[in-house]
């Protein structure tokens, strides 16, 4: 009796003909064949066109199938921006437009304790700035205050919960959660 290796692993449907290397295009009919080789069980997927040069040779299995292409890969979601980078990202690009967002930011991050306010400025033109220290890497910003007013806390909470990535139902943001305060009872 031969001594065969019970080796299971049978190779996966071949992406081209094993005898002349063509891709198998899509809902090509192909032929399979299992046989056992020197390294124990096998399988070769040849194409219509080579099978009548191998029909011949011994196989434990013979069945015909019809290449199907994979599916695409599902699109890559979208990664969510972290409020930490959105901070960073806005920082970066200076653009006042974008104030009440970078200061809205700030405050989430430092009640996510990631932030601690070190101190607080106000400039010869009564501009207030705060003065963060990035816990991790000890950077520090300095983020001016626009004194939001309660009536347009609502308004710039959206516009970071939609910059975040967030609408429709997710789950509420940081800044959902928090009660909303006069920004200007911090001090």
């Amino acid at each position: 009796m031969i001594n065969q290796k019970q080796d299971w692993d049978v190779r996966t449907r071949s992406e081209a003909c094993v005898k002349c290397t063509k891709p198998f295009s899509d809902q090509e009919e192909f032929l399979s064949r299992l046989f056992f080789g020197e390294e124990g069980y096998q399988r070769e997927d040849i194409c219509r066109a080579c099978w009548e040069a191998v029909s011949a040779e011994p196989a434990l299995s013979i069945w015909q199938s019809v290449f199907r292409l994979p599916p695409p890969p599902p699109p890559e979601t979208l990664r969510k921006e972290t409020a930490e980078s959105l901070l960073r990202k806005l920082i970066e690009e200076d653009n006042a437009a974008h104030a009440n967002t970078i200061y809205i930011l700030a405050v989430m991050l430092e009640r996510r304790r990631l932030l601690v306010e070190r101190d607080v400025l106000v400039r010869e033109d009564g501009v207030k700035l705060r003065v963060y220290e990035y816990r991790k890497t000890n950077e520090t910003f300095v983020i001016r205050d626009p004194e939001l007013k309660l009536a347009e806390l609502e308004h710039v909470q959206e516009e970071v919960v939609l910059m975040l990535g967030g609408g429709g139902e997710q789950p509420a943001s940081p800044a959902q959660e928090e009660p909303q305060v006069d920004a200007n009872a911090r001090e």
